[in-house]
């Protein structure tokens, strides 16, 4: 019994969607009935799909596979989120931050003792972990930073009063026993000058240094 053309098409069709790779033409011969023309068949095929929301091509040496349209690229991106370790510079730093806000980045540095790179901000920025707080009124009006509700969120703190103090971080192992770190567990009480110094709330114009 003859098979008809339409039939062809769909055994095509089937055999190319339920593989996982390219087909090649001669697998294609083999698989369809003695005598078919495929060549014929993969272009009418290809003509079918050409303004559909994926398209037979034609891929390597004489293989064939379905893929997507071009076209709606946009539309099939997938977000994954990937997680990566907070490098120990990130990790003091946000700590300063929290401890001190709102702080300049010299005065970051000046905590660590070592000079914080663009990038440690910049990662901390993407997590949405800190944010511009204003300018100080000083010379050159530098950034201040502070963290943000996802901060709080991220380490289950309901307010930033709420982290722990220097005789918790020294019991649980977690203060570093450099002197310049040792300021961390030193939380403003409304008389450090340095932590409170008056600031302009301008983030408006603020360009991240």
């Amino acid at each position: 019994m003859t098979m008809d053309r339409f039939q062809l098409l769909r055994i095509l069709e089937a055999i190319l969607f339920s593989s996982a790779d390219p087909v090649s033409e001669k697998v294609l011969k083999k698989r369809l009935p003695e005598g078919s023309d495929v060549d014929v068949l993969l272009q009418e095929l290809k003509s079918f799909y050409s303004n559909r929301g994926v398209h037979l091509v034609s891929v390597g040496k004489k293989a064939w596979a379905f893929r997507t349209a071009p076209d709606l690229s946009d539309h099939l991106r997938i977000d994954t989120e990937v997680k990566r370790r907070l490098s120990r510079a990130a990790i003091e730093t946000i700590s300063i931050i929290a401890y001190h806000q709102p702080i300049t980045r010299a005065e970051i540095e000046e905590v660590r003792g070592v000079a914080t790179s663009r990038g440690t901000l910049d990662i901390l920025l993407q997590a949405e972990w800190i944010r511009p707080r204003g300018r100080r009124r000083v010379p050159g009006r530098p950034v201040t930073w502070g963290t943000t509700e996802q901060f709080l969120d991220q380490f289950g703190i309901e307010r930033i009063e709420d982290l722990p103090g220097i005789e918790e971080l020294k019991a649980a192992g977690l203060l570093d026993s450099r002197p310049g770190l040792m300021s961390l567990g030193q939380i403003s009480d409304g008389s450090d000058n340095t932590a409170n110094e008056s600031y302009e709330k301008d983030e408006d114009d603020i360009a991240q240094n």
